[in-house]
């Protein structure tokens, strides 16, 4: 049966390959991840890993904003971070969200997040954060993506 997108064909691909290097697996005292700064981003392999993406940085907005704008922000940034490491949002394959206060900001951050994701959605996971070490930031994002 052949993947129905090209998403679906990146996640066979990936799930392939981990399984082979799990058959070859090397001693641990031998292997390396080979990890690579890529234009903010890590890179080991074809994968890339972007984390602690703030929803506020008062060099870019003054004031912090509320979780719609925050959201947009931060996804942004991961947008110009995966493209200058030469992937897209489309190559996006998990993604994890800090919240502050969940019950009062899910349903807006989920519209913009909605808005940055049209159709293969990452596989996704949140959790629920007092704060964070900037007053006024209410989401921090990480995630893992593809690159050729």
């Amino acid at each position: 049966m052949e993947p129905k997108s090209k998403s679906q064909a990146r996640r066979a691909l990936l799930l392939g390959a981990a399984g082979a290097s799990a058959l070859s697996a090397q001693p641990k005292s031998s292997w390396s991840p080979k990890k690579q700064v890529a234009g903010g981003p890590i890179r080991s392999g074809n994968l890339l890993f972007l984390s602690g993406i703030g929803g506020w940085y008062p060099e870019r907005r003054p004031q912090a904003g509320d979780i719609r704008e925050q959201t947009a922000d931060a996804l942004t940034i991961m947008k110009e971070s995966l493209a200058k490491a030469g992937s897209s949002l489309e190559n996006v394959l998990k993604v994890q969200v800090s919240l502050v206060d969940p019950e009062k900001n899910w349903d807006a951050m989920n519209e913009v997040y909605n808005t940055f994701f049209l159709k293969d959605r990452p596989a996704r996971s949140y959790f629920g954060t007092t704060g964070f070490r900037r007053p006024g930031q209410l989401l921090q994002i990480d995630c893992i993506a593809y690159v050729d």
